[in-house]
């Protein structure tokens, strides 16, 4: 971290640690200065340190004081009403921030990061402490939660939900790398790692609870005591099922979902999985 970062990391502890350490005009000024950093990229709330993602639990302390301090205010006028804490106003864009937003229904909470050349389609929703990468698409209905990390020339297709995962401040959010491949109606919760250039296709759900069967490596992945679940790079994910062998489940002939990895990326999976420069 910069000398700027460490001590704003510094002030936000301690505030975090006690609530009558500073005044609550100092405290927002605080909020401010970490949201300004989360607008401009500058401060994440999670970081790749060589290759493990490291959460930076100060900066989810800092947004929860932006909430501890904040007054909900008068109804503000942007084609609709709406009531929200005064520290988190929705995000001043304009057409320097390089962005292509669809009108619709779209809303962009202030303190995230959307890097050039994003398109967002509406309805979408974007939350506090997200940072999302240059080229990325958004499509419709896709909500990006609190603090979750999305890559570079990433495909978010229609109804996918990225969770985000503010509280408890020392868990991961949910990290999408570079040129990830997301399908319609996805769901990928808990601080879930997807790897670059993976796909994961329509239907989707990657919870911290779910075991992930790569059927081509022969592998089991599950999230472990501090760590998250992970899917390798290039990995294709498909909506997949697994027997219960026990009880009445078995039975029943009951069985529960899973996600499968079938293959990894190929020509043809990259054919299919190519982002259109001309929508940009």
């Amino acid at each position: 971290m910069t000398r700027v970062a460490t001590a704003l990391a510094s002030a936000i502890e301690k505030a975090a640690a006690d609530p009558d350490a500073l005044p609550p005009a100092e405290t927002r000024r605080l909020f401010a200065e970490l949201r300004a950093g989360l607008n401009e990229g500058s401060i994440r709330a999670a970081e790749k340190e060589g290759d493990r993602w490291v959460v930076r639990a100060w900066v989810k302390k800092g947004i929860l004081l932006g909430f501890r301090v904040g007054l909900v205010c008068e109804p503000i006028s942007s084609g609709f009403p709406f009531f929200d804490r005064d520290t988190f106003p929705l995000k001043q864009l304009t057409i320097e921030s390089g962005l292509r937003v669809v009108p619709g229904g779209t809303s962009i909470r202030d303190g995230c990061y959307i890097g050039p050349g994003v398109t967002i389609m509406p309805p979408s929703y974007v939350n506090v402490g997200a940072w999302i990468g240059e080229g990325t698409l958004l499509d419709s209905h896709v909500l990006v939660g609190s603090c979750a990390q999305i890559g570079r020339r990433v495909h978010v297709s229609e109804g996918a939900q990225i969770g985000g995962v503010l509280e408890p401040v020392g868990e991961l959010p949910v990290i999408i790398e570079d040129e990830v491949l997301i399908g319609g109606n996805t769901g990928i919760y808990e601080g879930a790692v997807v790897r670059e250039r993976a796909v994961i296709a329509a239907g989707t759900v990657l919870t911290g609870g779910t075991p992930v069967y790569d059927v081509v490596r022969g592998n089991e992945y599950r999230r472990g005591p501090g760590q998250p679940l992970e899917i390798p790079a290039g990995a294709v994910v498909v909506p997949g099922a697994r027997a219960i062998r026990e009880g009445k489940g078995r039975e029943w002939g009951l069985s529960l979902q899973t996600p499968v990895i079938v293959k990894y990326r190929d020509a043809k999976t990259d054919r299919s999985a190519s982002l259109e420069d001309l929508l940009r």
